[in-house]
């Protein structure tokens, strides 16, 4: 049974959508700001949050469990930086705009981009 289970599969496997979700996070923590398809804004909002409130508080267990997800210490410390703003804030920490259709197959765009 599926019960809870709801996440956007893209047409991928389960290993190049993994890496997918990874290259996105870590070009938006780079960035911080990326535009891309709707549904895949909506898909790494709550991984990129998640990652947002780890680093939040600095420890070295934390630190090496970010490095282990986004897989680069530069983009790691870019992020604790990033993080280092939101210390009074609950959560809430990206915005989804939705932009219109994608002129070559009329794909919903979005920009994602932290707050």
């Amino acid at each position: 049974m599926r019960h809870g289970n709801h996440n956007r599969k893209f047409g991928r496997e389960t290993n190049q959508r993994a890496a997918l979700l990874k290259s996105l996070a870590r070009s938006l923590v780079i960035k911080s700001k990326i535009t891309t398809t709707e549904a895949k804004a909506k898909e790494i909002r709550p991984l990129v949050e998640k990652l947002v409130t780890r680093a939040k508080t600095v420890t070295l267990n934390n630190r090496r469990l970010l490095i282990a997800q986004l897989g680069d210490a530069r983009v790691t410390s870019k992020l604790i930086k990033t993080a280092a703003t939101y210390t009074e804030r609950k959560g809430g920490y990206l915005r989804i705009t939705k932009m219109g259709p994608r002129k070559g197959d009329g794909a919903a765009m979005a920009v994602i981009e932290f707050v």
